[in-house]
């Protein structure tokens, strides 16, 4: 399985947290990782959205057929985005656009393949970057490995950071 974390882009400020929307910038960081993305996609694969407007904004960049997950939610724990993935999607090309903590909580978790102490620590996942894992699983273990990292300044013009 391939296993794809978007970061959202850069949002607005506000007190609504899932009204949020994309800032100007956070736009062109989507569009731009879009670009890098698309050539290098497997064929078949589901995208995975939260509830908040600028993760969904986010995936638009790359294709309007996703699935809204409220188990990704900003507010959700890592346990329970690697609960989903155990449950149901460790067969299929996946890319989760989510938010952090528990982005880098789950990317130290799968490249560690251990539990660490999460509570206070976890790895930084820039806004609009990918992590892109190619992952093996069966019921009685799970392997990852870091395919890709990209963040967003390395794509776009030096004017754009």
């Amino acid at each position: 399985m391939e296993l794809i974390l978007w970061r959202h882009a850069e949002a607005e400020d506000g007190s609504n947290d899932l009204m949020r929307e994309l800032t100007e910038r956070g736009q062109d960081q989507a569009k731009t990782m879009t670009k890098w993305l698309k050539p290098r996609l497997p064929k078949n694969y589901t995208v995975w959205v939260s509830q908040a407007a600028r993760s969904q904004q986010t995936a638009m960049a790359l294709s309007k057929q996703y699935t809204i997950q409220p188990q990704i939610n900003p507010d959700s724990s890592h346990e329970a985005v690697l609960q989903l993935l155990y449950e149901t999607h460790w067969q299929e090309n996946l890319i989760l656009v989510g938010h952090q903590p528990w982005l880098g909580r789950v990317c130290a978790q799968l490249l560690n393949g251990r539990a660490a102490d999460l509570s206070t620590n976890y790895w930084s996942v820039k806004k609009g970057a990918v992590w892109w894992l190619d992952i093996k699983a069966d019921e009685t273990a799970m392997m990852a490995r870091v395919k890709a990292v990209m963040p967003p300044a390395l794509l776009l013009p030096k004017s754009k950071h």
